[in-house]
């Protein structure tokens, strides 16, 4: 019986440990949760030293309401030891990994939160690289954004 119970308790532990190495170990988190505008340019950013053949993904962590359309996307730098490197516009809705996606939608209002990957990048040299980060949106008065969050994996 004791075995029993070992065993029931290893299997559910084991997912728990295995979603590092399914959808990567968090590495730093830019909590954005506002959309920029031209009188408030809301960027985030973190430095990271990193290392040749890393692999970085990118992943949105998004809670919004809103009515009708309301395309949001993350605009990102990235800096190679103070250099420009890469940029890129990610769309967060536009992912190839979900986890947790709740979206509802009733009477033309969309409730939706989810985590996603959106994209990886390739680490060419070791160096410090700052990931820059900001979230814009199209002209929208009913979209609320409660969370939105890059989120950067390895």
């Amino acid at each position: 019986m004791k075995t029993a119970k070992f065993l029931t308790v290893l299997l559910l532990a084991t997912p728990l440990s295995a979603c590092d190495a399914l959808f990567g170990k968090e590495i730093a988190r830019l909590p954005i949760n506002t959309i920029s505008t031209p009188r408030n340019d809301a960027f985030r950013e973190v430095s990271l030293p990193l290392k040749k053949d890393d692999a970085i993904s990118i992943w949105s962590d998004m809670d919004l309401s809103y009515q009708g359309e309301a395309p949001v996307r993350f605009q990102v730098l990235i800096l190679k030891n103070g250099a420009a490197f890469q940029q890129a516009e990610l769309d967060p809705t536009n992912k190839n990994v979900s986890v947790g996606e709740v979206k509802t939608t009733i009477n033309g209002k969309t409730d939706w939160s989810f985590s996603g990957k959106n994209g990886e990048v390739r680490i060419p040299e070791n160096a410090t690289y700052t990931f820059k980060a900001r979230l814009v949106a199209a002209d929208n008065p009913t979209l609320k954004i409660t969370k939105a969050e890059l989120v950067l994996k390895k």
